[in-house]
């Protein structure tokens, strides 16, 4: 399932350059987060905390008029409880990580976001 589709502007022009995985990484890491699939990605809580990510350039590759592009996102989650006395949810932050895939386009820099299903192993 696609999420909303930024712009990657900034990266699409340092395409081809040495800069292009550094810029890539600052431009992820300053997107709003609903333009990517954190909510979906949590596995250890069940919200996505309002904090800075922290993005990691794994693979690129390109084809015909896309930049394809694997990442992995680290980000913060919380549960939510019912704020009980007796609630047993443990208070705090909680660390998340998920896949994704841009796929950007080489002539608008629109992207589709992609969220990796990770295997269970």
């Amino acid at each position: 399932m696609s999420v909303l589709n930024p712009s990657l502007q900034r990266s699409l022009a340092a395409w081809g350059t040495s800069d292009f995985e550094r810029i890539l990484k600052q431009e992820l890491e300053s997107l709003d987060k609903d333009k990517l699939p954190l909510q979906q990605g949590l596995s250890n809580s069940n919200h996505v905390v309002d904090a800075p990510i922290t993005a990691i350039i794994l693979g690129v590759s390109e084809q015909d008029e896309v930049i394809r592009v694997r990442a992995g996102i680290f980000y913060l989650g919380m549960l939510g409880g019912c704020s009980c006395a007796d609630d047993p949810t443990p208070v705090g932050e909680l660390n998340e990580y998920c896949e994704i895939q841009l796929e950007v386009n080489r002539n608008t820099a629109e992207t589709s976001v992609f969220l990796v299903e990770q295997s269970a192993s």
